[in-house]
């Protein structure tokens, strides 16, 4: 029996060091200048034939190749005719809180509750989350980790994707709260027996009262002497003082107008629409209010029968022409292993009319932006964190996006991951036969 049961550790003992996650990089060393690449600034600028210095982290150089000194940096990487782009960030993901979906034990993207502001996704973060791991090739370097569930589902943070743990991976904690604002329609159960079609949701208006309810609630305990203690109420204060950001789950007209007037009415102010299906048509009262947008994944049919096919692809550009703030946001079916199809999603847009870089900006500059992390990342700009990659072509392919290297806060991170190891074990099989 004794035998038997250090066989099995011992056992487990390969299997984990065969499963686990590489390293992290090690804090940068040497200064870096990477020349002769097409630059994409991530602001909608371009540099031609350009260059990237970075030295402890920052960045240090962005401009013309032949404009930068080679002699401040020990290190040059030669990279004509490729592309550097800045690190791609995956907004309202839940990327690290959910490892595999059929094993309850690595599902930890919730809780039970309806209106849980308190609950906070960074410390639920898996660092060594092998789907996390699978996501950095394509280019997403940086994520806002979000909760799910409830009416109020929790609070996010915005986390790099190369770290030993959640305290090492978190760029910015506790950035925005996050709301499921009431469905003004619901389809009935048809495993139920009920009819599948669409119909008014008779509990809206009581729906929507729970939420006025909650906030007033909170507003009048934070002017008080704050006793009890109420984790709830104290934790969405940042939404009044504006370090913090109401990211609210709305698709149709009035579930967005209701939503942003109801945020208005309640003195918050940092709004973020997420989904935002029909935002194109309530573009004035975003704008004129600086309400940004998330835009669902666009690789879906549309939400209604009667609109366009080809409205998800649509939609990006719609709300560009309307001087909206836009991102993509990546909840859904398979959210986290979809996440690594952030930069295609933009190139779809790009695809149906948007021009290529301000689809570049989705992901980067106005990500950073809503995030509230547009000081440290989101652009190739001198002071900010060194957090980009060397892409062989168009970041925005699937064909061309193939990464050279990568870096996040100017350590060189690994690209490796359990997809790249199976697919180097069969191409030598197949190259053999």
């Amino acid at each position: 029996m004794k035998k038997y049961l250090y066989n099995l550790l011992f056992f487990l003992f390969l299997f984990n060091i065969g499963t686990a996650q590489q390293t992290p990089a090690l804090p940068q060393t040497e200064s870096i200048l990477i020349e002769g690449a097409t630059i994409h600034i991530g602001n909608g600028e371009v540099i031609n034939n350009g260059a990237v210095g970075f030295k402890d982290g920052k960045i240090t150089y962005v401009g013309k190749a032949s404009n930068a000194n080679t002699s401040n940096y020990l290190k040059i990487v030669e990279a004509s005719g490729k592309h550097i782009y800045p690190g791609f960030i995956g907004m309202n993901t839940t990327l690290g809180l959910v490892e595999i979906d059929a094993v309850r034990a690595t599902d930890d993207d919730g809780e039970i509750g309806g209106i849980i502001p308190h609950v906070r996704s960074q410390i639920a973060y898996n660092a060594e989350s092998k789907v996390v791991e699978s996501v950095r090739p394509n280019g997403i370097l940086l994520a806002q980790v979000a909760p799910r569930g409830g009416r109020i589902s929790g609070t996010s943070s915005i986390m790099q994707l190369d770290a030993w743990n959640w305290e090492d991976a978190t760029l910015k904690k506790d950035d925005a709260i996050h709301m499921n604002w009431p469905d003004t329609f619901k389809r009935g159960r048809r495993w139920m027996g009920e009819d599948p079609a669409l119909k008014p949701n008779k509990n809206y208006p009581k729906e929507v009262q729970e939420v006025k309810n909650f906030i007033t609630q909170a507003k009048a305990y934070l002017l008080g002497e704050k006793k009890p203690k109420n984790l709830p109420f104290e934790s969405v204060a940042g939404l009044f003082d504006g370090t913090q950001k109401l990211f609210i789950k709305a698709n149709d007209t009035k579930q967005i107008t209701e939503a942003v007037n109801f945020g208005i009415a309640f003195g918050i102010k940092n709004m973020v629409i997420v989904g935002g299906n029909e935002a194109h048509l309530v573009t004035d009262l975003l704008a004129n209010n600086k309400v940004a947008v998330l835009l669902s994944r666009p690789h879906r049919l549309p939400n209604t029968d009667d609109d366009n096919v080809k409205h998800p692809f649509m939609l990006a550009t719609l709300l560009e022409e309307a001087g909206i703030l836009t991102g993509i946001e990546m909840s859904g079916q398979m959210e986290r292993m979809n996440t690594r199809n952030l930069p295609f999603y933009a190139g779809t847009f790009a695809a149906y009319g948007l021009a290529k870089e301000k689809a570049v900006k989705l992901i980067t500059g106005n990500a950073a932006q809503i995030a509230g992390i547009a000081d440290r990342a989101g652009t190739l700009q001198v002071g900010k964190d060194a957090t980009l990659f060397v892409s062989e072509g168009d970041a925005l392919d699937m064909r061309t996006n193939q990464l050279l290297h990568a870096f996040i806060q100017g350590r060189e991170i690994s690209l490796e991951t359990h997809q790249t190891k199976l697919w180097k074990r069969y191409s030598k099989k197949y190259q053999s036969d």
